[in-house]
């Protein structure tokens, strides 16, 4: 049986490429919003980060949401962000071990 391709992202913080599914999107949408999109599905530019909250820190010294996104980033959406991202990212660690559990 035929492997199937597995869809590869960069994280913008660290550099690093990773399945889709073990990243988690920003998504700026057409209407200027950005937002945390678990689903993967939204429209919009997107932009991934790994995991982890030091990947998140590290994308908001270095500004990389803000060249990825190719907006301006105010510091109340990274705010916004960081608390989103908290909430998030045990969400998204047991669906990640659910997977690798299929």
């Amino acid at each position: 049986m035929k492997q199937k391709k597995v869809p590869l992202r960069k994280c913008v913080a660290s550099q690093e490429m990773m399945p889709k599914k073990e990243l988690i999107r920003i998504v700026r949408t057409p209407n200027g919003e950005v937002m945390i999109d678990l689903t993967g599905k939204k429209s919009g530019r997107g932009a991934y980060i790994c995991g982890k909250l030091e990947c998140f820190k590290l994308a908001q010294k270095t500004k990389a949401l803000d060249r990825a996104l190719k907006v301006p980033v105010s510091p109340e959406i990274y705010e916004q962000l960081a608390r989103d991202f908290v909430s998030v990212e045990e969400q998204f660690l047991a669906a990640k071990e659910a997977a690798e559990d299929e």
